[in-house]
C-alpha cells in the first residue's frame, strides 16, 4: 500500500507580493506540520493584481522571481514536494507565462507547466477576462515522476478541456494538479462537477487548490479547494474562506478504479460525419 498525505492551501491573494508569500508559507507549513508530504497552492498565489498592465509590471524573469526562490527554501525547510499553483513569470516578447511549478523537497524544479487554454470571456455579471492580452498560452503538456506516481500539470480553466488529462491518463498518471482562481459564477455553476468529471473519466486523484475571496478590482474567487478520489468521491473540500485541507491518499485506489471500469483501455478511432 502507498500512501499520500496530500493538501490543498486556500488563499485570498492581495496585490501585495510579499505579505502572499508570507501567508502561503505559513499555511504550508501548517500543512507541513500536519503529516502532509505533497502541498498544492492555488493560481496566481504570489499575486492577484488588476489589469494586464499591472500584472506585466509586477512580473518576473523566472530565475529572478522573488516568490520562487522563497518557495524553493520553503519546501527545503518542510522537506515537502510543493506545488506552485501559478506565478506571473515574464517572458522575453513581453508577454507573461502564468505557470506552474512543481517543486521536490530539495527545492528543486521537478517540472513546469504553462496554463494552455486561456480566458477570454464577457460574463453576464458585467466581468470581463482577456487572459491573451497579457499572457502567452503553453503548448506543452507535463507528467511529472514523483514518489507516488506520475502527476499531470494544469491550471484553472485547463480544466474544461478533458482531452488534456486524457493524455495524461493514458500516460499513466495517479495524480492531477488544478490550481485555480475560479470566478464565483462559474464556480458555483461547474468547478465540483468538472473537476468530479476528470477524476472519473481518468480513474485518477484531483487535487485543486483555489483561490477565494474578493481581490484587488471587485473581482470574486470561488475557494471551494476539492481532493477527490479516482472514483469521484469528494475526500475534502474549502469553503469560502482561506484555509488548509490535508488528506491522506491511499494510492492503489487508482489501479482500483481502473479494474472497475477501464475506460482508458477502450478509447477508440472514428470519424464524424456531417
Amino acid at each position: 500500500m502507498t500512501l499520500l498525505k496530500a493538501a490543498c492551501v486556500q488563499v485570498n491573494a492581495s496585490a501585495d507580493m510579499d505579505q502572499n508569500i508570507q501567508t502561503a508559507s505559513d499555511m504550508v507549513r501548517d500543512a507541513a506540520n500536519q503529516g502532509a508530504k505533497l502541498i498544492c497552492m492555488p493560481e496566481n498565489v504570489s499575486m492577484m493584481e488588476f489589469g494586464g498592465e499591472n500584472v506585466i509590471a509586477k512580473s518576473f524573469p523566472q530565475n529572478e522571481h522573488p516568490a520562487l526562490h522563497a518557495f524553493q527554501a520553503l519546501a527545503q525547510e518542510t522537506n515537502t514536494w510543493l506545488l506552485v499553483g501559478s506565478l506571473a513569470v515574464r517572458l522575453k516578447n513581453g508577454k507573461v507565462a502564468n505557470r506552474s511549478l512543481l517543486l521536490n523537497a530539495q527545492g528543486e524544479i521537478a517540472g513546469q507547466y504553462d496554463k494552455i487554454h486561456l480566458f477570454d470571456v464577457d460574463l453576464p455579471n458585467g466581468e470581463s477576462y482577456r487572459e491573451s492580452n497579457t499572457f502567452n498560452g503553453g503548448d506543452q503538456a507535463t507528467l511529472v515522476q514523483t514518489p507516488w506516481g506520475p502527476l499531470g500539470m494544469s491550471v484553472c480553466y485547463d480544466v474544461r478541456f478533458p482531452y488534456l488529462y486524457r493524455d495524461y491518463g493514458h500516460n499513466g498518471a495517479k495524480i492531477l494538479t488544478v490550481p485555480a482562481a475560479f470566478t464565483r459564477p462559474t464556480g458555483q455553476a461547474h468547478w465540483e462537477v468538472l473537476l468530479r468529471a476528470r477524476a472519473i473519466e481518468n480513474g485518477c486523484f484531483v487535487i485543486a487548490p483555489a483561490q477565494c475571496g474578493e481581490h484587488k478590482g471587485g473581482r470574486q474567487t470561488y475557494g471551494h479547494s476539492l481532493i477527490i478520489d479516482p472514483w469521484g468521491k469528494i475526500l475534502s473540500e474549502g469553503g469560502d474562506d482561506p484555509c488548509v485541507l490535508v488528506y491522506e491518499l491511499d494510492m492503489d485506489e487508482v489501479d482500483s478504479a481502473h479494474g472497475k471500469v477501464p475506460s482508458l483501455t477502450h478509447d477508440r478511432p472514428y470519424q464524424l460525419s456531417k
